[in-house]
């Protein structure tokens, strides 16, 4: 199954993230430090966003709609009295297909999983405000997870597809890398 699979193989790529992410979120202090922290992810998200929304749509994965995505970013970012009207361009994933756009995905809808973790870590800086990206989907939270890894496992089926996701998912965690340093 490409759930259990692209985990263990993406799990030295997304560790180094996390330790980036996480050195950065106990480097902020104040508001504006947040607000330039949610631009990171708001910059890469959003161009990643874009790259594979041809390939994913509603007929693939029923509840995009419903998915958070950056807008929330966004959104978080103005109600902390900044913008994101002049975000650089960076270097995202190459997308080609609906598999590859899945490998690019799991990378933005895992980042929901660690997000309790990451408003516990704001709420002892005193950070309380534009939380919505990090809140996920709250009670939903697993659900939406089973949604979305049961699609990903039921559309890659062969391990040329397989292989193909993990190595989009790799990228997509050390392209996102780069976007801290």
């Amino acid at each position: 199954m490409l759930s259990d699979k692209i985990k263990d193989a993406t799990k030295p790529a997304h560790l180094n993230l996390e330790k980036i992410v996480v050195q950065q979120l106990k480097s902020i202090k104040n508001n504006e430090d947040y607000a330039a922290f949610l631009t990171k992810f708001y910059t890469y998200f959003s161009q990643v966003e874009k790259a594979i929304a041809p390939y994913i749509s509603e007929q693939l994965l029923p509840d995009l709609k419903e998915r958070r995505n950056s807008s929330f970013l966004k959104n978080d970012i103005e109600v902390l009295g900044n913008d994101v009207n002049s975000v650089n361009e960076v270097e995202v994933p190459v997308i080609s297909n609906a598999v590859s756009a899945l490998g690019a995905l799991y990378v933005m809808e895992g980042s929901i999983m660690g997000g309790r973790i990451i408003i516990q870590m704001l709420e002892k800086l005193g950070i309380n405000t534009g939380l919505s990206f990090f809140s996920g989907y709250g009670q939903d939270t697993g659900k939406k997870w089973g949604v979305f890894t049961k699609v990903m496992n039921e559309t890659a089926t062969s391990e040329e597809a397989q292989e193909q996701a993990v190595n989009t998912a790799n990228e997509t965690f050390e392209l996102f890398e780069k976007v801290f340093v």
